[in-house]
C-alpha cells in the first residue's frame, strides 16, 4: 500500500485564547494539489508552518511520507525538510545576495555538489521560471512577481517531492498571477509533485487544484472538488465563492 505523502489528523493550534486550528483532518495523495481556502486569519499559513515544523501543534498528528513530524528531533526533521519546497508569501529572499546566490544557497548548503554543477543547476532552475536573464540582480531590483518566480526556483533546488505555497498570487497583477498559476500547473504535470497551496485566489485555485478544503473558525467547513463548492447551497460557502474574502 502506497504511503500518503501528507496526512494530517486531529491538528489543533491555539495562540493564547485564540483557537486557530481546531482538530482538522486532511490528506493529499501523491501528485495531487490541494488548495486550502478561507478568510484571512483562519489558520491557513499556520497550517503550512506546522507541516514543516516551524511551529508545534498543541495536539494532533502530521505525517510526511509516513514520518511523524510532531516532536521530531532536529536532525531527522531537517532530512524530511529537504524533500519539501516552501514558497513563502513574500518570497523570503536574502536581500544581500544576488538572484543566482539565493537559488544556489540550499544547493551549496545541502547538496554536496561541486560549484560548477551548482551553477549549472541554478541556471536550469532560473530558466525554468523565466528568470535566467536576471541572475546578477538583487531582490530589491526586481518586481514582486519576479521575486516569487525566484522563490519558486529556490524551492525546487533540492528536487523536493512536496511543495507548499503560501499565497503564491497575493499582491500580483492579474497577468503575473496567471503566470505563477501556470507555473504551478506545469510543475504538477511535469514533475508529478504533491502540493498544498494556501490561497484566497478562487479563480486561479480552480485552475490548479485537484481538491479543495475551505476553513472556517479553525475547522474544515467543506472539502471536495472545486465543482462541489460551486454547487454548494451552504451560505458561508456561497459567500466565499462570491466574495473570496
Amino acid at each position: 500500500m502506497e504511503t500518503i505523502p501528507i496526512r494530517v489528523s486531529g491538528l489543533r493550534k491555539t495562540f493564547g485564547e485564540q483557537t486557530v486550528l481546531n482538530g482538522i483532518d486532511l490528506q493529499v495523495g501523491r501528485g495531487r494539489t490541494l488548495a486550502v481556502l478561507g478568510k484571512s486569519g483562519t489558520g491557513k499559513s499556520v497550517l503550512l508552518k506546522l507541516l514543516i515544523g516551524l511551529q508545534t501543534p498543541d495536539s494532533g498528528s502530521i505525517r510526511i511520507n509516513g514520518t511523524e513530524m510532531v516532536h521530531l528531533d532536529i536532525n531527522p526533521l531537517n532530512e524530511v525538510r529537504k524533500k519539501i519546497g516552501f514558497l513563502f508569501q513574500q518570497a523570503a529572499l536574502y536581500d544581500s545576495l544576488t538572484i543566482e546566490e539565493n537559488v544556489a544557497f540550499p544547493l551549496a548548503r545541502h547538496s554536496g555538489k561541486p560549484e560548477p554543477e551548482i551553477k549549472e543547476r541554478v541556471l536550469q532552475l532560473l530558466a525554468g521560471v523565466g528568470m535566467d536573464k536576471e541572475m546578477e540582480k538583487r531582490p530589491s531590483e526586481i518586481s514582486g512577481g519576479m521575486q516569487k518566480r525566484v522563490g519558486l526556483a529556490r524551492a525546487l533546488a533540492l528536487d523536493p517531492e512536496i511543495l507548499l505555497f503560501d499565497e503564491p498570487t497575493a499582491g500580483l497583477d492579474p497577468i503575473t498571477a496567471g503566470e505563477i498559476s501556470k507555473l504551478i500547473i506545469d510543475l504538477k504535470e511535469d514533475r508529478k509533485l504533491t502540493a498544498i497551496v494556501v490561497t484566497h485566489d478562487i479563480h486561479h485555485a480552480e485552475a490548479f487544484a485537484d481538491h479543495v478544503v475551505l476553513l472556517k473558525d479553525g475547522n474544515v467547513h467543506m472539502e471536495g472538488a472545486f465543482a462541489d463548492l460551486k454547487k454548494s447551497k451552504d451560505e458561508f460557502v456561497a459567500q466565499f465563492m462570491r466574495d473570496g474574502t
